[in-house]
């Protein structure tokens, strides 16, 4: 049984019902659904992996909008303080993640974040390099990585 697809049809149902087919109507629905679900889960085998899933993505986004305001904070104030605490510099990082689907999200929540930009990947997709705006500290930023953003997509992508 294919909860996802429940769930969107009790946000659906939701919105339906309310009368009001907008986005913060079908996330309020979502979220209904989700909790009506998760509830009943002892009716719906297998459903304990979806919402572990689920809850592992929403802790995957947002650690990440968490990252982007600080590392966007900590880039303004280099910008507009006259003393420039940059110290750039590229890192190499060992990649555990194995899919190209999870590479592509791993190299995405980097670049995104502001401060990071992945340069390249090996072939056999083992190694990332990465350009990093503050990297005076590299062991500290593969760590950060390997153990915080990598960890998670690795959790994310299962």
């Amino acid at each position: 049984m294919n909860i996802f697809g429940m769930n969107i049809a009790l946000a659906i149902a939701w919105a339906a019902l309310t009368g009001e087919i907008t986005l913060p109507s079908l996330i309020v629905g979502f979220a209904l659904g989700s909790a009506a679900l998760y509830l009943t889960r002892p009716l719906f085998p297998g459903s304990d992996r979806y919402f572990k899933r689920t809850f592992r993505w929403v802790r995957l986004v947002v650690t990440f909008l968490w990252e982007l305001i600080v590392s966007s904070v900590q880039v303004v104030i280099d910008v507009l303080t006259p003393q420039h605490l940059a110290r750039p510099g590229i890192v190499s990082v060992p990649l555990d993640v194995k899919g190209e689907m999870e590479v592509l999200f791993l190299t995405n929540y980097i670049s995104l974040t502001p401060g990071t930009l992945c340069l390249d990947v090996t072939e056999d997709c083992n190694t990332l390099y990465i350009h990093a705006m503050f990297a005076d500290d590299p062991d500290e930023i593969r760590r950060h990585i390997k153990e915080g953003v990598e960890r998670r997509v690795k959790e994310a992508m299962e």
